[in-house]
Parts: structure tokens; sequence; C-alpha cells
């Protein structure tokens, strides 16, 4: 029995019932292969790969992948959204505090949604969202320095 192939950006995009254009395709592999991207920083590296493409473009294009799934949009308090192509896991992110780096985590403990709720309040629960705050490694040695 061999593996199925990994499908194209192009079939993930169809497959989620989106239109294939060069700028969603360029858009989602930016994405994928960032760090928490900002939309300036994505509009950058859409233009890097296929030429000029408004900010408008890029934000109705992130809007529509993130309804899709195939786009996380995080906003950690006081800083503006930034976009990652991990989805589906139910992961976290710690922020630093000095420098606003976000990197992932794994869940917290346990199955997803990794936490429990003291009162569901009736809801049904299927994802929890932590933020971790503190100070990264980089930042920590510039301050002891």
């Amino acid at each position: 029995m061999t593996a199925s192939p990994t499908p194209t950006t192009a079939e993930e995009l169809r497959g989620a019932g989106l239109r294939v254009t060069a700028a969603r395709v360029a858009l989602l592999e930016t994405v994928r292969d960032g760090d928490h991207l900002g939309v300036e920083a994505i509009a950058s590296g859409v233009r890097d790969r296929v030429g000029h493409i408004s900010l408008q473009a890029v934000y109705e294009a992130l809007h529509a992948l993130t309804a899709a799934g195939l786009v996380r949009r995080i906003e950690p308090a006081g800083h503006p959204a930034r976009f990652e192509g991990r989805v589906g896991d139910n992961h976290h992110h710690i922020v630093c505090r000095s420098c606003g780096a976000v990197v992932d985590v794994d869940c917290a403990v346990g199955e997803a949604p990794c936490l429990t709720a003291a009162d569901d309040r009736g809801f049904t629960i299927d994802e929890a969202e932590v933020v971790y705050w503190g100070v990264c490694p980089d930042c920590s040695t510039g301050r002891s320095s």
C-alpha cells in the first residue's frame, strides 16, 4: 500500500471550495513558509512570488483562507493579527512581552480542548485558546547583559 501524495496548494484551495488564483497560492505558501506573519510581511512575501498585490487583496484572501480553515489567525492582546499555516491541532502560543515574538506550544495537557471549563454554561466546548506570556531567550539574554 502506498501513501497518498500530498495535495498541491491549488488542490487544497479547490478542496476548500475556493477559486485558485496565483495570489491565493502565493499567499498560502507564504503563510506556511513563515512564522506567525503579520499582514505586511505576508504582502511582501506574496509580492516576491507574484508581483504586485494590494493590501486589500491580501486582507480579503486571508479572510477567505481563514474561513476555509487553511490558515489560522491569532491576535495576542495589544498586538496586530498574525497568521499561521498550522491548523486543526488546537495548539497554543507563547508571546514575548519584549519583542513580540510568537512561538507555538503544543496542547497544555490531555486531549483537545486541553482545558476543562469550570462551568461550560451548556456549551459544547471543542477548542481552548491559550496564550502564554513571558520573555523570550533572546530578550532575556539582552536584559541580563
